[in-house]
């Protein structure tokens, strides 16, 4: 007998990109799907039916990146590049939190991830300057609680993150220097080992909210720690992320500091492999895309957070072209406010045609919603997410097609993507558990949640505020550094990723 059936759904199955819903029974026992039948066909009786007559089944979307420690600036920062934005969510004088406030703070994350069909979720967690063991448990244990699949990564870097961009000598001030290096954080070395022993019992096999190794970017790590993070996620064979040329001025930077581009440096030393995504990859050339497809590492795609920084759009269609994976991601809730994977997805489905008036070579919202699902679960190198299929995890979202977004019902994956804003969110299971039912969260209490959130977030507002007041002391330097770089020249066979004016 087994466990659930959804009978009768409509349902994407992985048959390829734009290939058409079909009307099935999913079968479900523990945590796996056990069968995709033709509906109708029944080969044993189950203890729980759900009727899918007027509902879209759909794999839950694998967010690929998120920074949940930034959940409590929402809002509050607006027109202002990557490089002068950074510093007011990682200020000097970091805001301190106790692990309640960590909890509730990832909840922000849970609960709207949840709310837009969101099954995975991958959170670059920043722990500097001092790591404390008791917020990342809280971090886990938020994840754990909401019911959602998580990977969960401690930002590792061993470089003072303001010499993470070129010129840092000739631009700040000799007194703001020496306040700078005269910061104590922990040590690499402590942070690394703590991230060893979080891949060792927090890995993915045994565990719905697992670790995943999140080397910050390679201007802020040095060679030789880079290469002991890559050893690490060799030999747990846990997944990877890193920050690679999000903004122009990142390829101006890896010109500084290695003599070529980040990519291929990252190439040179051997850091590409499958189960790795390249965070953003905004400014790239066509060489460096073959080096990532020789490698067979993921580009990670965060189209909302990109647009809002002014950092550029990728070039999506060169990639899939190359046969690279591309994953689907929202970013942190200071850059971008929102967690809600359905806007991403429409996005990307709709920016891409600004790169070419070829029509041909415009994304699509199928290719969208594949690089939303099974490409997020292939840049984890975990093929048993993203797919509504026998064997592969019971992470499935049941959309109600009696919603206004599905009113006609046309074209089903079309409509989600482009129509869809959540409202029709019916059912959300993960791992085989029900933890969204008729559109109300089964594992927590969402409004009492809420209310914690609020509270503790006013609590905190003041010293938010006297954090991002203290980054005013070197906004000025990196003003300047910013400038420099923008007048610094790159090579020309870099895509270009923001649009001239004119036609």
């Amino acid at each position: 007998m087994t466990d659930l059936r959804i009978a009768n759904v409509l349902a994407k199955l992985p048959d390829g990109a734009g290939a058409p819903c079909r009307r099935v029974d999913i079968d479900i026992s523990g945590d796996r799907i056990e069968s995709v039948a033709p509906a109708g066909i029944r080969r044993t009786e189950a203890v729980r039916v759900i009727d899918g007559t007027h509902h879209l089944a759909v794999p839950g979307f694998v967010n690929g990146h998120h920074h949940s420690h930034e959940n409590f600036q929402k809002g509050r920062f607006e027109s202002l590049p990557l490089e002068l934005w950074m510093n007011l969510v990682r200020p000097l004088k970091p805001v301190p939190v106790t692990p309640e406030q960590v909890y509730l703070r990832t909840m922000v994350s849970a609960i709207e991830a949840l709310r837009s069909g969101t099954t995975t979720i991958v959170d670059d967690l920043n722990v500097s300057p001092h790591l404390d063991p008791a917020h990342v448990d809280a971090a886990f244990r938020a994840y754990e609680d909401a019911g959602l699949r998580a990977h969960v990564g401690i930002t590792l870097f061993d470089r003072p993150f303001f010499r993470g961009v070129p010129f840092v000598e000739e631009h700040f001030p000799a007194e703001v220097l020496a306040e700078l290096e005269g910061t104590r954080p922990t040590p690499s070395d402590e942070v690394l080992e703590f991230a060893e022993r979080l891949a060792t019992t927090r890995h993915h096999r045994e565990n719905r909210v697992a670790y995943i190794a999140a080397p910050s970017a390679p201007q802020r790590c040095t060679e030789n720690f880079l290469l002991r993070v890559r050893d690490m996620a060799d030999r747990h064979e846990v997944p990877v992320m890193i920050h690679v040329q999000e903004t122009r001025m990142q390829v101006v930077t890896g010109f500084e500091f290695y003599g070529s581009t980040m990519i291929e440096y990252l190439s040179r030393i051997g850091f590409l492999k499958p189960a790795t995504s390249v965070i953003h990859g905004v400014w790239v050339s066509p060489e460096e895309l073959d080096l990532i497809a020789a490698s067979g590492a993921s580009v990670q795609h965060n189209p909302n957070s990109n647009l809002k920084l002014g950092s550029g759009l990728m070039p999506m269609r060169e990639m899939l072209e190359r046969g690279i994976n591309v994953s689907l991601g929202t970013d942190g809730c200071g850059s971008i406010e929102s967690v809600d994977m359905l806007r991403v997805l429409a996005n990307t489905g709709l920016l891409h045609s600004l790169h070419d008036a070829d029509h041909r070579t415009w994304v699509t919202s199928a290719e969208a919603f594949r690089a939303a699902t099974e490409g997020g679960a292939d840049a984890l190198g975990r093929p048993e997410l993203g797919r509504i299929a026998e064997g592969a995890k019971a992470d499935i979202a049941l959309y109600d097609t009696r919603s206004i977004a599905f009113a006609p019902l046309n074209d089903p994956m079309r409509q989600l993507a482009m129509a869809e804003t959540g409202r029709a969110l019916s059912h959300l299971l993960i791992d085989g558990e029900i933890v969204v039912e008729n559109g109300t969260l089964t594992k927590i209490d969402e409004a009492a949640l809420i209310d914690r959130i609020q509270a503790t977030a006013a609590e905190l507002r003041p010293a938010i505020e006297a954090a991002e007041a203290s980054v005013e002391e070197i906004r000025g330097p990196y003003e300047e550094i910013h400038a420099r770089c923008r007048a610094i020249p790159i090579p020309e066979n870099v895509f270009p990723a923001r649009i001239p004016r004119g036609d």
